[in-house]
């Protein structure tokens, strides 16, 4: 049985569909990719599974490691192990970035999981999570802080974005780091290179997947049939 389960799910906002009998598994301890372009609907795949405000799908069903969850409240899915990694650079302030990694575990030693991310621990635990932090910066302390949670699920929404962005070889570090803690990891992006560290692979396009496998057959089938006009009539990857 899969840990996570998206069967037949859609969703729409008044009259516009963004996702559309959407189906997608991730098994225990698996990296599975989820490549497309912006506006495909992956952001929002995302939301749905993590249980954001506003965010519910209008059919089809969630389920994780066998709950149905589609109705769950975001802090109820946290409490099952579902964690996110978000576009923007994490916005907590006011604390140290020691207290900030901590905060669900006192006892913990937070110098391990700031390395995994890039940082030098000498120079960043008693740092202040503030403006004087640069965008990467900040994004390298929210993914060492979901290494910390040990979550069942991390959900990584283009870890690549950010002011400064991270390199190739920091998200592989950090994406095995999540694997050999345990954690499946759900790693949306739209750059095929990223998805090539993937154990597998599924494109996104309309708001429907188009294709699944290996990451290197979904890798080439997107270099050459990238949904380009998810928003308009008609497909580039022939999906009506």
């Amino acid at each position: 049985m899969p840990l996570l389960e998206i069967k037949g799910v859609s969703f729409q906002v008044g009259a516009a569909k963004i996702l559309d009998d959407l189906c997608l598994s991730v098994e225990e301890a698996e990296v599975h990719a989820l490549l497309g372009t912006n506006g495909t609907g992956k952001s929002t795949l995302a939301y749905l599974i993590a249980g954001c405000e506003g965010y519910r799908p209008t059919a089809g069903s969630i389920l994780f490691d066998g709950r149905a969850i589609h109705t769950s409240k975001i802090h109820e899915r946290a409490q099952l192990g579902i964690t996110m990694a978000w576009q923007e650079p994490v916005r907590f302030e006011g604390i140290s970035v020691a207290q900030y990694l901590t905060l669900k575990n006192r006892a913990l030693d937070p110098a391990p999981y700031l390395e995994m991310a890039g940082l030098q621990p000498a120079r960043y635990l008693t740092r202040m999570v503030d403006r004087s932090l640069s965008g990467g910066e900040r994004k390298r302390i929210e993914l060492a802080s979901i290494l910390a949670l040990r979550p069942r699920l991390a959900i990584f929404d283009e870890p690549d974005s950010g002011i400064d962005m991270l390199s190739l070889r920091d998200i592989i570090n950090v994406i095995n780091a999540c694997k050999e803690n345990g954690s499946a990891v759900l790693l949306i992006t739209h750059r095929e290179e990223i998805a090539l560290i993937a154990d597998r692979a599924s494109q996104i396009c309309r708001g429907g997947i188009v294709c699944s496998g290996s990451p290197e057959k979904v890798a080439a089938y997107y270099k050459s049939r990238q949904c380009l006009t998810c928003d308009t009539e008609g497909c580039a990857d022939g999906r009506p």
